[in-house]
């Protein structure tokens, strides 16, 4: 609970390195993550390259944060071969989750920036990184070590629960 009650949206990072043991923990956190039929649709593509971090920057309104990132995360789904494909995005949601739950146990900071299931978008990302053609993008998540923090706010709201007894 500390972590869901801690986690915020972090959009400046100091100017240092991610070191690969913790970004492996972080995606090893994200395939812990349960699928539809177990169907696993994700592969990850860790981007530290500064200029492609840039063009990455630029994909959408609200990704210029990304542009001070030292990694960021780009989680694809593969579109073939899946048992439930209509699944693949709801699948890659939770695993996204328990990345950024482990990015910050560690002591990092991320931004989840939203791509799919903007096309455009998509296609983007997708053409700046000359993935496969067999997989979709998701989204981007930029992380390092944070250069800001604040405070998680209480979104606890009891009038949205309702018993069905």
């Amino acid at each position: 609970m500390e972590n869901i009650f801690h986690r915020v949206s972090i959009r400046k990072y100091e100017d240092k390195p991610v070191e690969k043991e913790k970004i492996l923990q972080i995606l090893k956190a994200g395939m812990q993550a349960p699928s539809a039929c177990n169907q696993q649709p994700w592969e990850f593509y860790v981007v530290t390259d500064k200029e492609k971090i840039l063009e990455l920057s630029k994909a959408t309104p609200y990704s210029g944060c990304a542009a001070g990132a030292p990694v960021v995360i780009v989680p694809v789904y593969r579109k073939e071969g899946l048992p439930v494909q209509e699944m693949a995005q709801i699948d890659m949601s939770i695993a996204q989750e328990n990345i950024w739950l482990e990015t910050d146990a560690l002591g990092l900071g991320g931004v989840w920036i939203g791509i799919a299931p903007f096309e455009d978008r998509m296609a983007l990302v997708h053409d700046i990184l000359k993935f496969p053609e067999n997989v979709e993008v998701f989204s981007l998540f930029a992380l390092g070590y944070p250069a800001e923090s604040r405070k998680q706010q209480d979104r606890f709201d009891e009038s949205r629960i309702h018993f069905v007894e």
